[in-house]
């Protein structure tokens, strides 16, 4: 067998025999709920204004969209307060689950029913970092992103202790249940025609949900360690797919953005960054940007390095160095947008794009850095428990006294 076919068959096998990037799935899991649960939050007091029946892009408009273009919300399934709270309030709780690693092949799902709901209902709000997070929650969807850093596995973990030690694992009540529920949930939003229009949501929605129950029911039935094997190959060969695809995705918005950039006039003459920085809309700390554009070599460096670095970025990944080089610049870079711009939704969801290049050494350390942080701060609070917490009286050492249980 000559040095090609070797290659071959040994990336075959790459590609089949794990899910490749646990720790950067996991990063991108965390990154991109945090960041939705984030503006959530933040607009909590604005939400129905933006994404309400009453709001200025009101029910009507929104239903004359959704019937042209077809996309999926389920906020234009009714047009009352408590259905869009109900969703509004799901989209949180699905946020913070996901960011656990609670059941997060459905918790995925549920977060992407989430994020597309409230963005396609009013589709005029959203930014830059709204389109990555919309392409990027359908992605995750197919990714095995709860191997690390997750309450899946924990669980995991804490089964294959149990049995290590020969003691019986009991059965899990929570999947099935859970499964059970959104089945239901899902034949009844079926057959009431609310996943009428464009086909791709409908078809993960009951792809992943009949590949969840094949799955359980090998798991618990199959005789033999074939069936799941070859389950176990089609997970891997989906994860890496779409963990592909993502990665393909962040190479082509910095491409596209660097080439579009080379065109215009004042990314070509240096003065580009100097006039977003003097828009009222985007100046929260006006002193800030005074200090960063008072120097136009300062300005002309930014703006040829913004696009060399976003332009150049694809060529690298070839070379690691390099790769880490550019990669840290545009992670500084997307904060310094943070703070000056004002824009810190759009930072963070590039910044969990990005992601998803670190080389997972430096992820295991930070891993590392943050279990350690945490157990520092663990025995920290328990040291003030026990130092809140007043000591027990103390009981006599021997027999009792004589006069115990008389009274003077």
């Amino acid at each position: 067998m000559n040095r090609f076919s070797l290659a071959i068959s040994s990336g075959i096998a790459r590609v089949t025999e794990s899910a490749l990037g646990p720790y950067q799935t996991a990063v991108i899991r965390i990154g991109f709920t945090a960041t939705w649960l984030l503006f959530l939050l933040r607009e909590f007091p604005h939400r129905q204004e933006m994404y309400g029946p009453d709001g200025p892009w009101d029910f009507g408009l929104a239903q004359q969209l959704i019937g042209t273009n077809g996309s999926f919300t389920a906020l234009i399934w009714s047009s009352s307060h408590f259905w869009f709270e109900t969703v509004y309030a799901l989209a949180v709780l699905t946020s913070v689950l996901l960011l656990l690693g609670w059941r997060t092949r459905t918790m995925s799902v549920l977060f992407m029913i989430g994020v597309l709901s409230l963005q396609n209902r009013s589709i005029f709000m959203g930014d830059g970092g709204d389109n990555v997070l919309h392409l990027m929650c359908v992605y995750l969807v197919f990714t095995r992103c709860g191997q690390v850093w997750s309450l899946d596995e924990r669980r995991a973990r804490l089964e294959r202790e149990t049995r290590a030690r020969g003691e019986r694992v009991g059965p899990d009540r929570a999947g099935p249940a859970l499964w059970s529920v959104l089945g239901f949930a899902l034949v009844a939003v079926t057959a009431a025609g609310r996943l009428d229009g464009d086909l791709t949501v409908p078809v993960i929605l009951w792809v992943v949900w009949l590949g969840t129950g094949l799955w359980w029911v090998v798991g618990r039935r199959a005789r033999t360690a074939q069936p799941r094997i070859l389950l176990d190959v089609i997970g891997n060969i989906v994860h890496n797919g779409a963990l592909l695809v993502i990665m393909a995705e962040a190479c082509l918005i910095y491409a596209t953005a660097g080439w579009y950039k080379i065109q215009g006039s004042r990314w070509q003459d240096g003065t580009a960054v100097y006039y977003p920085l003097h828009l009222d809309y985007f100046s929260p700390w006006p002193a800030l940007a005074d200090l960063l554009s008072s120097s136009g070599t300062m300005v002309m460096l930014i703006t040829y390095g913004t696009v060399v670095v976003q332009v150049a970025f694809p060529f690298t990944l070839f070379n690691r160095r390099v790769k880490n080089v550019l990669l840290a610049a545009m992670m500084t870079e997307h904060a310094v947008i943070a703070v000056v711009l004002g824009l810190p939704f759009f930072s963070l969801a590039m910044i969990a794009a990005d992601a998803v290049f670190l080389p997972t050494p430096f992820l295991r350390r930070l891993g590392g850095w943050a279990a350690r942080a945490r157990g520092r701060l663990s025995r920290l609070l328990r040291r003030g428990d026990d130092r809140t917490t007043p000591p027990e009286p103390r009981t006599p050492e021997g027999p009792e006294p004589a006069h115990v249980g008389f009274t003077a």
